[in-house]
């Protein structure tokens, strides 16, 4: 593996886009995290200087990078591609306004959605809002297309996105360090109503800037050096970018290329060229034919989602036999043991979806870790959208439903997105009467994307105490009358409090608090794992119906169940791993104590 040196770093995509960031001095950063964009903002914090913040939402953390830049700062906003969906509002309008100091958002599209509920693809948004998109394709590019887009966004007053995706944002390559730069402005205040006030009469001048600015940067694109032309042979051309360029250089390394590094907008004369110069032209990208759309807008014949999947990662192997290449001998595959998603050992959630699935209500879920409720054979969620759209399903289900309802709904969401995009939705339940049941899953923390801290986790992402934000008081303030805070390691009581707050007449909500097992704190606890005693084990399952991976079927053979005194029809017993957390939910289950503590610690 080649070695890092002082001048060279071994460095993830990730890793690259915040060391642009830093590079280009960029004085305030803000996003949410989501995979797979988290670890930007996680790693542009290890340096000195720049301020970066983990915001509520999306929406918010655009808008205090927009604040940033309207008052002469460099400024960063990062989010995966759903987020955008979240931050769209005013990144129309920004389009309008413009900026002073350079604003760029990273954003992450997750093609083959690894961590996400769609694969949308972003590019659409840079011709939607009018705004330049560069699209790295390797961990060095996005060092330096960070650094480039800060530069564009001030010489063309525009925000500037810069798309990357799953494989980029976590493959590792060399990238080399760069000068510090001294951003032109320094942040103070300059009242620019005219240019900043969105009403119709400006925004309306506004408008025609912006068709002037796109007719700058489509000159700029022909010329634009990361819009590179490599000639090989000419039998075959591919126009391309971001990482489908290196999949498709493998495949083809022999021949011609059109990289392009700038997507939006295109450089038209330079693909005419380029496809002149070619006998047969194949457009790869991932997911929509967003480049070959345009291309053949320009009556320029070409292959593409004709052969291409748009669904999907691509990948060498995927375009080799998309383009009728005989495959390249390689590895023979592993034989990996299946890894079926799964709340993890003394999972705070899990107590709560099996009282739900015993319950026998309609779940409206969300988006965190908790969504693994679906899953047998808890199988308790039963509608999952978007963030924070739990609480608006289950509102709507409730007015849909009238009296027949009552009692039959609830909606299930995570401490972070109740933050994110809940509380509007909880409002709404109040003032508009509703009579829906709401359960907030306070563990403390963003537990699925790595433990991020939130408004209600104590610490900001530079690791200072923060203010702790109480949801119960919260909810109280917003008229929410039926409140109750319950451990949901406690069974009994858990559905005690569910039943309670469902045969409530009026908007309820019941938290259920206790901490992700996996945060350092609850490592560190003392912890007394359970052990089962097979002699009292009747093999019921109910415990295997709690879904925990520490806990497992043990099949015997009719002589082994005699010599342990199992009945006649009882085929095996139930066991406990050393996974097993301490939470005890299995000892409750447990009609015939045969689920006991160890002696032991862990």
């Amino acid at each position: 593996m080649t070695q890092e040196s002082a001048d060279h770093l071994w460095l993830s995509g990730n890793e690259a886009l915040a060391l642009g960031a830093f590079e280009a001095g960029v004085k305030v950063a803000s996003g949410y995290p989501g995979t797979p964009s988290t670890e930007i903002l996680e790693n542009l914090t290890k340096y000195q200087g720049p301020y970066t913040e983990w915001a509520p939402n999306e929406k918010t953390g655009l808008e205090t990078a927009i604040g940033a830049a309207f008052a002469g700062g460099r400024a960063l906003a990062t989010m995966k591609h759903v987020g955008l969906n979240v931050a769209a509002d005013p990144l129309f309008t920004l389009s309008y306004t413009g900026v002073r100091a350079g604003l760029v958002i990273i954003n992450a599209d997750d093609p083959g959605m690894h961590s996400s509920q769609n694969e949308q693809d972003n590019r659409n948004y840079a011709y939607a809002a009018k705004i330049p998109m560069l699209e790295p394709s390797d961990p060095a590019e996005a060092r330096d297309f960070v650094k480039l887009a800060f530069e564009l966004s001030e010489e063309f007053d525009t925000p500037v996105l810069v798309r990357t995706t799953t494989r980029l944002a976590h493959v590792k390559g060399m990238v080399k360090r760069g000068e510090v730069v001294t951003p032109p402005l320094t942040p103070n205040i300059e009242k620019m109503a005219a240019k900043f006030v969105m009403l119709p009469a400006n925004a309306r001048v506004r408008r025609e800037v912006m068709a002037k600015r796109q007719d700058r940067l489509r000159n700029l694109a022909e010329d634009f050096a990361p819009n590179r032309t490599e000639w090989g042979t000419k039998k075959r051309g591919f126009i391309t970018s971001g990482v489908s360029y290196l999949y498709t250089k493998e495949v083809f390394p022999e021949a011609s290329f059109l990289k392009l590094g700038l997507v939006y907008p295109l450089p038209e004369k330079l693909i005419k060229d380029f496809a002149a110069e070619v006998d047969e032209l194949f457009i790869i990208e991932e997911l929509d034919p967003f480049l070959e759309t345009r291309i053949k807008a320009m009556g320029i014949k070409c292959t593409g989602k004709e052969k291409i999947p748009a669904i999907g990662e691509l990948s060498p192997d995927i375009i080799r036999q998309a383009l009728g290449e005989q495959a390249k001998p390689g590895f023979e595959p592993l034989s990996l043991p299946m890894r079926p998603p799964n709340m993890c050992p003394g999972c705070p959630h899990r107590g709560l979806f099996y009282n739900l699935n015993r319950l026998k209500v309609f779940v409206s879920g969300d988006i965190g870790c908790y969504t693994l409720g679906f899953l047998p054979p808890l199988s308790a969620m039963d509608s999952c959208v978007c963030m924070g759209a739990s609480i608006g399903i289950a509102h709507g289900m409730d007015k849909a439903l009238g009296d027949s309802g009552r009692g039959r709904v609830v909606s299930v969401i995570g401490d972070s997105t109740f933050f994110h995009s809940g509380i509007t939705g909880l409002t709404n339940i109040v003032y508009n009467k509703g009579n829906s049941t709401v359960i907030i899953l306070d563990n403390r923390i963003t537990g699925m994307t790595g433990h991020q801290p939130n408004p209600a986790s104590g610490r900001t992402l530079q690791g200072e105490t923060a203010h702790e934000v109480d949801i119960a008081g919260l909810c109280r303030a917003l008229g929410v009358e039926h409140v109750q805070v319950v451990n949901p390691q406690h069974l009994k009581e858990t559905k005690e409090a569910l039943v309670e707050a469902l045969e409530f007449d009026g908007p309820s909500v019941v938290i259920t608090r206790y901490p992700c097992a996996l945060l350092p704190a609850e490592k560190k606890r003392l912890k007394i794992p359970f052990t089962i005693e097979p002699t009292k084990c009747t093999g019921c399952t109910s415990c295997l119906r709690l879904g925990c991976p520490a806990i497992s079927w043990q099949a015997v053979s009719p002589a082994e169940g005699a010599a342990l005194g199992f009945k006649e029809k009882q085929k095996g017993y139930a066991r406990i791993s050393e996974m097993c957390n301490g939470c005890g939910l299995c000892a409750q289950v447990c009609k015939f104590d045969a689920i006991v503590k160890e002696d032991k610690a862990i």
